[in-house]
């Protein structure tokens, strides 16, 4: 199938052919559930921390005698049940990533792209041409090609671009090998460079 190529002023500058195999496979809720679930849960920093009877301060004298007080045999104050004391199986930090096989996120990304395509939401542009760090001339260009909320995908980032985009709200801008499910999903419009989008397609096909 082919798609639209636009310049910056939404003008047709050409067309570029793209995979079936890509961007016109059927809808699989269960494959981006899965995939989503995994690079949420990878973010989770996993530092909540109690302290045990170790970590507490408090003497470690023995409260009472053994025997003969008619009460519980007890070490020191900082056991759990004292006030001041140790928590008790606590939370400690853990790292709660694990990860999904490759081919499912790949499946998984490819059933979003398809999807942004099918909604009409997929934007191809030749290149983001930028002379000069300038907020307006990109938020210009972005009201003309119909983005309010959308994610840049270039296939190289330079700083002039990138400060041209950062103090625009609910824009996204990533190089192509950052491209990530939740961040299509995230955002409303999909906005990417023919030769980043060459390079997507190399990786994605099955």
């Amino acid at each position: 199938m082919k798609e639209t190529i636009f310049d910056l002023e939404k003008k047709k500058v050409g067309e570029i052919e793209l995979s079936d195999a890509v961007f016109d496979v059927p809808v699989n809720n269960a494959l981006i559930y899965d995939a989503i679930k995994m690079q949420l849960t990878c973010r989770r920093q996993g530092d909540a921390a109690s302290k045990n009877r170790t970590l507490v301060s408090g003497s470690t004298k023995k409260i009472y005698r053994q025997k003969g007080t008619g009460r519980a045999r007890h070490s020191d104050s900082r056991a759990n049940i004292f006030v001041g004391g140790g928590k008790s199986f606590g939370p400690h930090p853990r790292d709660y990533s694990y990860a999904i096989p490759v081919k499912a996120r790949r499946g998984a990304l490819r059933v979003a792209l398809a999807e942004k395509r099918r909604e009409g939401k997929l934007l191809i542009v030749d290149q983001f041409l930028v002379n000069e760090p300038k907020t307006s001339v990109m938020a210009k260009a972005l009201k003309t090609l119909g983005v309010n909320k959308g994610l840049l995908v270039t296939d190289a980032v330079d700083q002039n671009l990138k400060r041209s985009v950062r103090n625009i709200a609910n824009m996204k801008l990533v190089r192509w090998d950052g491209l990530n499910l939740f961040d299509v999903l995230h955002h409303e419009h999909l906005v990417i460079t023919s030769a980043a989008l060459n390079k997507v397609q190399e990786i994605l096909l099955p």
